[in-house]
């Protein structure tokens, strides 16, 4: 494995873009009304408690190289680039904001896999290309249903 220096900056990003996330999905779980809710609600969770599982692979992976994970909100509102979402009550918003929000995660997971593959981090490379295609998979699915 060569340099890490060059993309630890970038893997805790992806764990504060992966923070904010979680505790937007949280949020969107929490405060899920109308016709929707009972199938959302459900989606919901699943996907915080994954994106949980996440959280912990990326931060005990930074740990791993020999890096330290960023461990703090305040850091994470800094680094990540999604944002707090606002309260919202809509299943067709909370969709299209989870829809938006995998995008960002998917670039920044696809710049990664590029710069980990460069770099002969395998371990790295490894858990992008998994996530990549998870969110592939999903990013389809929550198209279809917003009928895009």
């Amino acid at each position: 494995m060569k340099n890490t220096a060059t993309y630890i900056e970038e893997l805790n990003r992806l764990l504060a873009s992966y923070q904010i996330h979680y505790q937007n999905l949280r949020s969107l779980h929490w405060n899920i009304k109308g016709k929707d809710f009972f199938e959302l609600h459900v989606k919901y969770e699943e996907l915080y408690t994954r994106t949980l599982v996440i959280v912990d692979d990326l931060a005990e992976r930074i740990l791993s190289i020999g890096e330290t994970p960023q461990s703090t909100f305040s850091s994470y509102l800094v680094t990540s680039p999604i944002n707090e979402l606002e309260m919202t009550h809509d299943g067709a918003t909370g969709v299209a904001y989870i829809l938006s929000a995998q995008q960002e995660l998917l670039k920044q997971e696809r710049s990664l896999l590029h710069i980990t593959g460069d770099a002969d981090d395998e371990g790295t490379n490894a858990l992008m290309s998994d996530l990549i295609r998870e969110k592939e998979k999903t990013n389809w699915m929550f198209k279809a249903w917003l009928n895009k």
